[in-house]
């Protein structure tokens, strides 16, 4: 007779959790309904008498106009790209498939997305079983009825559960961390191991520095004192990708008594991201604040997978990774890959930078793989009745990943916070442990030390960060702003100060949009919300009201032979904007602008710390090597534009333009236009927007409660064949902001108002 041996405790554990896993991953049956109201431009006004049937409204009005997009990132979360289209095809973030699959196998593993679940309070729960629920009877319609989505037939689409909106929330935690390094765990390989995954790490440089610009933000909030009708005035501008998983929706949610909030979300969010109710409004901005550290092991002599800590030599743990790849000839094979981890995280390898050698190697460690808060976060949030309790849901809680929180009541009193999730590393830490070769981008601690950890707060909600008493607020009644710099300049009449610098930095130079949003706001005068509008929309190029006087003077200086004779006389009838019907002088401007910022000799007048506002300034053109550098920068743009195939005539929004034809205004961050877009070239003449100015919000406060106006500039449909795609693109070229309907007589009033009820036992 054979006795079966008892399961060991680790076994044991791990049964349950597969176990309760496969539990939660299906949709518990019950009697979910919604209310789906569609106003203009077939924004959702989603009523329910609950949060289940709240989240099964949603589901449903975004199935119905983001189907595909979410079944893909559905896809992407569950390290499946590889197995459906091939190894080396490429993520929507230009990642090779195979790099992201591996990375979300160690991501998203059964136990942490399962431990994530059950962190969860009932209300947040709730929101998620009724979004998939909606998700997947929209889904069941549109296959029934072969409705226009061009995903309908892949073999790729399928119902979804509330587990891969776990997935796609975590997804959404370590962009700020972890997730820019994904290529460097899954090819982080022992010494004379063999590399395993090809390292194109040009790439991820690439996205890392590009993180700000493709997900920046302005804000700017204006208090009673400075406020032209005496009450809070709040400005959203998200710059966020156009496509993918980082693409806002627009939408109102409302639970009679308990909840009544409009904004944007992020894809898979039941809940608003951005956005006001009755009592105030909100938005966020990337932050500048450091939301992992890397430690530098001290490895064994004799095995380069063991490494020192406090003298004794310890094992890393090694995790086996597996991802289906289909091959040219279609078929199915496995690809595995160990992913090494130290007592702080994942072994990651940059060659060049971070190297694994039988020396040394290198851990990241990212605050928020343990913050299971972040939904709970943002609907205490959406719940607030006074900026009192906004921040004290972000003080308790503490789930915001990686941005800045910009705040406005209806009696016009702001709210700046720059409290999200942020390892607990102060000065003198980083004084004991850090390495200062490795400079203040990238944070690198000494691993060999358990001393050198991060230090433990009792008031902090999380373990091993800071407490929100020690980051940056500042309250007050003129107005408050934040263009993605650190907290220090947020209202120069107050400067935020002595904060580690993981969290903040002062004395350093402001961005151009951030001086710019201050040249309008500082003084005395009363401020509109057309002001605000106009910050946005007149498309102003700061850094040109800056440089191109010294420009135009220099381009005096040559001979009238002069081989830039036609860049000089662009600049000269330009008229200073990005706006569509802006001519030539924005190209070169442009061009020749990259390659003289990133010299740092071309101020006339460098830096004062005493006068960030005014400083850096003037083109020092009177330099010869500054003279010579410009001289340079001509010919070269000169030479892009005529293998480009421009015109002396063309104008910018001929150039610059979404994926449907659509003329777009607006241009690089970089420059100090307050409307940032990013676009990339895609054809002779051509430049694609890629992200940018996002979802518009100006909301204002009258005794009736708010009045917003705005837009979603990409429009709330992805898929090309709806009315949705791109209507409010076209509205946003024109610069016609529209109402927003928030009252219910405001929905009801508004011309394209229709209804739709559904009932979970009453689906078709």
């Amino acid at each position: 007779m054979i006795k079966p041996r008892p399961l060991t405790r680790t076994c044991l554990a791990g049964l349950l959790v597969a176990l309760s896993f496969a539990a939660q991953a299906r949709v518990i049956p019950g009697d979910a309904s919604a209310e789906i109201r569609r106003t203009s431009f077939g924004v959702p006004h989603i009523l329910a008498q609950d949060e289940q049937g709240l989240g099964y409204g949603i589901g449903y009005a975004y199935a119905q106009d983001n189907l595909c997009l979410l079944a893909n990132e559905v896809v992407t979360v569950n390290a499946e790209r590889s197995r459906y289209f091939g190894p080396d095809q490429v993520t929507f973030e230009q990642r090779e498939n195979l790099a992201s699959d591996l990375f979300f196998s160690w991501l998203n593993t059964p136990t942490a997305v399962f431990g994530f679940w059950q962190a969860q309070p009932a209300q947040v729960r709730a929101l998620l079983e009724g979004y998939a629920k909606g998700y997947n009877r929209a889904l069941a319609e549109r296959i029934a009825q072969g409705q226009g989505a061009q995903c309908l037939q892949a073999a790729w689409l399928r119902p979804i559960t509330t587990l891969d909106l776990v997935k796609l929330t975590r997804r959404l935690l370590v962009e700020g961390g972890v997730g820019q390094f994904a290529e460097a765990l899954a090819g982080a390989t022992p010494p004379n191991a063999g590399a395993q995954v090809a390292l194109d790490m040009s790439k991820v440089q690439a996205r890392q520095e590009h993180f700000a610009l493709e997900r920046g933000s302005n804000a700017v909030a204006v208090g009673s004192e400075r406020s032209a009708t005496g009450h809070g005035m709040l400005l959203a501008n998200p710059h966020f990708p156009w496509a993918g998983g980082m693409r806002f929706y627009q939408m109102q949610l409302t639970v009679p008594g308990k909840l009544d909030v409009m904004g944007a979300a992020l894809p898979g969010l039941p809940l608003i991201n951005i956005g006001f109710n009755r009592h105030l409004a909100w938005t966020h901005t990337v932050d500048t604040s450091k939301h992992f550290t890397l430690y530098r092991l001290e490895l064994d002599p004799k095995d380069p997978t063991r490494y020192l800590l406090d003298g004794k030599s310890l094992a890393m743990s090694r995790q086996r990774l597996t991802v289906m790849v289909k091959g040219e000839d279609g078929k199915l094979t496995s690809v595995n890959r160990d992913v090494y981890s130290s007592a702080f995280g994942p072994v990651v390898q940059w060659p060049g930078r971070l190297d694994w050698n039988t020396q040394h190697a290198f851990s990241l460690r990212d605050a928020n793989l343990d913050n299971t808060r972040v939904l709970q976060q943002w609907y205490s949030m959406n719940q607030a009745d006074s900026l009192q309790a906004l921040q004290g849901s972000v003080t308790r809680l503490q789930g915001i990943p990686w941005v800045n929180t910009l705040a406005v009541d209806a009696k016009g009193q702001t709210l700046y916070l720059n409290q999200s999730v942020v390892p607990f590393v102060d000065a003198d830490l980083l004084k004991q442990c850090s390495d200062p070769a490795a400079g203040q981008e990238l944070i690198v601690l000494d691993g060999s030390r358990s001393a050198c950890n991060w230090k433990v707060d009792p008031r902090a909600a999380q373990a091993g960060i800071f407490p929100a008493q020690l980051q940056p607020s500042l309250s007050r009644r003129d107005f408050i702003q934040h263009s993605n710099d650190s907290a220090w300049m947020v209202n120069p009449a107050q400067p935020l100060r002595g904060y580690s610098p993981l969290i903040s930095r002062e004395d350093e130079p402001l961005g151009p949009r951030s001086r710019f949003a201050l040249q309008r706001l500082t003084g005395d005068g009363k401020l509109s919300g057309a002001d605000l509008q106009q910050m946005v929309m007149d498309n102003q190029v700061y850094l040109a009201e800056l440089l191109v006087p010294d420009l135009l003077h220099w381009c005096g200086k040559q001979p009238g032979n002069s081989p830039v004779a036609a860049v000089c006389a662009s600049l000269k009838a330009w008229n200073l904007r990005a706006d569509l019907d802006s001519g030539m002088g924005l190209v070169h401007f442009q061009n020749m602008l990259e390659p003289l910022l990133e010299r740092p000799d071309i101020w006339r007048v460098a830096f004062d710390p005493a006068d960030p506002l005014h400083t850096p300034r003037g083109l020092a053109v009177e330099r010869a090597e500054v003279a010579a550098a410009l001289h340079e920068a001509a010919l070269a743009s000169l030479a892009e534009v005529k293998q480009a195939g421009l015109n002396a005539n063309v104008q910018w929004g001929q150039v610059q333009q979404a994926a449907d034809g659509t003329p777009i205004h607006g241009g690089p961050a970089s420059l100090g236009v307050y409307n940032a877009i990013q676009s990339v070239p895609t054809a002779p003449g051509k430049r694609l927007v890629v992200s940018g100015t996002s979802y518009l919000q100006l909301v204002t406060f009258d005794a009736k409660g708010p009045q917003a106006k705005g837009l979603l500039a990409f429009s709330e449909s992805s898929e090309v064949d709806s009315a949705h795609a791109s209507d409010q693109t076209k509205a946003f070229s024109a610069k016609q902001w529209h109402t927003i309907p928030f009252s219910a007589a405001q929905i009801k009033a508004d011309p394209q108002y229709r209804v739709q009820v559904i009932r979970e036992n009453a689906a078709p």
